[in-house]
This record gives C-alpha cells, sequence and structure tokens, in this order.
C-alpha cells in the first residue's frame, strides 16, 4: 500500500514539474552564448530593408542562429518605421543605420546598448546614358543638374537613413524637389532601385544593395561622392528594464554575434567573391569619427 502511494506521487510530480526540454546549446559560439528564455527561444530582430535586399541577411542569419542556438524572427523596414517598433518594446534587438534617428532613440531610454557594426557608403545611381549629366560632378551639382532637367528621381520617402542622406543633399542645394519629375515610393531600398530602374530615374542607394541587385537593374553608378556619404550601421538593443517583456537574452546574443569575430569575417567577406570587393565593412570597436 505504502509503496504504491509512493509510485503514485512520483508519478504526479514528474507529471507536473517535468517534461521540460532542456533550452538549446550555444555550443560554437566564439564565447559561451546565452541560453533562450524558458518558453521563447526566438530573437525578435528588426533590421533596415538595406540589411535584407543586399543579401546580407540571409548569410548572417543562419550562422547566427547555428552558433547561438536562437530562432531569429526577422522584419525587414526602413529604419523610421524599425525604431518606431523598438519603442513599444516589440523587438529584442534592431540594426538600423540613421545615427541621428538613433541618437534620439537611446536618449529616451529605450535602448540598453548600440553599437558600430559596419559600414559602407551612399551613391547616385541612374538610367544608362545619363540624360541629365551628372557624371563627374559632385553630389550636390548633379543633384542641381538632375532638378534643373527635371529629369526623374525616385526618393523613398520612408525616413530611412537611405531617406535621410538623399534629403539632406536637397536641402544643402537649397531646392524643393516636386512632383511630376520627383517621386516617392514609400517602399524598401530594393524595392526602389526595381522602380527607378522601370521608369529610367535616379536615386540614392547604398552601394551593398545596389551592387547585390545590379544583374536585374537598367542602372548605373554615375556619383560615388567624394568625401563619401558614409553608411553607418549600429546594433541596437533594448533596455529590459523598461521592456521587461522583451527577449533580452536573445536581442543581447544578435548583438554580441554581430559584433563577434565570426560575424564581422561574414561582413567583410559578403560581395567579394561576386564582386572583386566587399558591399560592407567590417567595424566593431572602431572609431566612427576615423572613418569620415
Amino acid at each position: 500500500m505504502l509503496r504504491a502511494a509512493a509510485a503514485l506521487l512520483s508519478a504526479i510530480l514528474v507529471t507536473t514539474c517535468g517534461g521540460a526540454s532542456p533550452a538549446p546549446s550555444a555550443a560554437g559560439a566564439s564565447a559561451p552564448g546565452p541560453v533562450p528564455v524558458p518558453g521563447r527561444p526566438d530573437a525578435s530582430i528588426a533590421v533596415t530593408t538595406t540589411f535584407q535586399d543586399s543579401g546580407l541577411l540571409d548569410v548572417l542569419i543562419p550562422d547566427f542562429e547555428r552558433r547561438t542556438g536562437y530562432r531569429a524572427k526577422v522584419t525587414a523596414q526602413g529604419t523610421g518605421a524599425v525604431l518606431a517598433l523598438a519603442a513599444k518594446g516589440d523587438v529584442d534587438a534592431l540594426l538600423v543605420h540613421e545615427p541621428r534617428q538613433e541618437l534620439a532613440f537611446m536618449a529616451t531610454g529605450s535602448g540598453a546598448r548600440r553599437d558600430l557594426v559596419m559600414y559602407n557608403d551612399f551613391i547616385l545611381v541612374g538610367p544608362p546614358g545619363d540624360p541629365a549629366g551628372t557624371k563627374g560632378r559632385t553630389i550636390e551639382d548633379a543633384f542641381r543638374a538632375i532638378a534643373a532637367a527635371k529629369a526623374p528621381f525616385i526618393s523613398r520617402g520612408d525616413r530611412s537613413g537611405t531617406d535621410v542622406a538623399e534629403k539632406a543633399v536637397w536641402a544643402r542645394i537649397g531646392v524643393t524637389p516636386g512632383a511630376p519629375w520627383y517621386v516617392e515610393s514609400g517602399t524598401g531600398q530594393g524595392q526602389s532601385l526595381v522602380v527607378a530602374s522601370e521608369k529610367k530615374a535616379y536615386l540614392i542607394t547604398d552601394r551593398g544593395t545596389f551592387f547585390g541587385r545590379k544583374a536585374v537593374l537598367a542602372l548605373d553608378v554615375t556619383v560615388e561622392p567624394q568625401p563619401r556619404l558614409l553608411n553607418l550601421y549600429h546594433v541596437i538593443t533594448i533596455d529590459p528594464a523598461r521592456f521587461p517583456r522583451t527577449n533580452s537574452a536573445g536581442g543581447t546574443a544578435f548583438a554580441r554575434y554581430l559584433l563577434s569575430p565570426e560575424g564581422q569575417d561574414l561582413i567583410g567577406s559578403f560581395g567579394r567573391d561576386r564582386f572583386g570587393t566587399s558591399l560592407f565593412f567590417p567595424a566593431a570597436g572602431k572609431d566612427e569619427s576615423a572613418l569620415r
């Protein structure tokens, strides 16, 4: 009788308290990785469309998942939209590329850490033949030539890092572009390039996305600004004190991966086999002022 009761009690305890599978391990990571939060093994990541459209996302995410055991749930939008998600605590980490908006976000106390990950630069591309005559000009003079010719120009119009960089050039030359020659696509970088190609229009793009899509575009590089229009990418983790429901461990794991030697090596080698040059340059630990 006593043995039967003990056996029954043991079975109840196993059923109610046990049965949970152990969290994925971080085997293979450069340093001992965090264990995913029980019940939420996913890391919710928001990135800019240039990170996705260039193809770099497809290289980094599988490696991140393999090294850490997390599953990345990725949302790709313009920097403004990504920061809006983060401001509500809807993501665990984000990769963005508009420093002024990033710093404003950090000033609200919503971000825990902000670290430089990589960079490339913005270029002006346009239809073959360069009808506005922008080649050989500075970026400011190229924009003046486009405005004077009323040549078709596609703007993202989405408060992304690319959109901010483009509008800063118009502001510097004192020109307010408008219809019918100036059109805001309201879409990401990849789709904006497709629109510009179809409309035989000019637009500002990051180098990585352009060369990643160049094979299917009827567009050429017309201006490579000097000094460069730098495109700096930062990873930001969300402050768990402000947003306790976020997976802080998952967000931190993603940030650490991007900054790790393994992540930095993949970033630096991306595109080299196809284009003979890297499309992004690793920058973990570098001084931003030295890049300008």
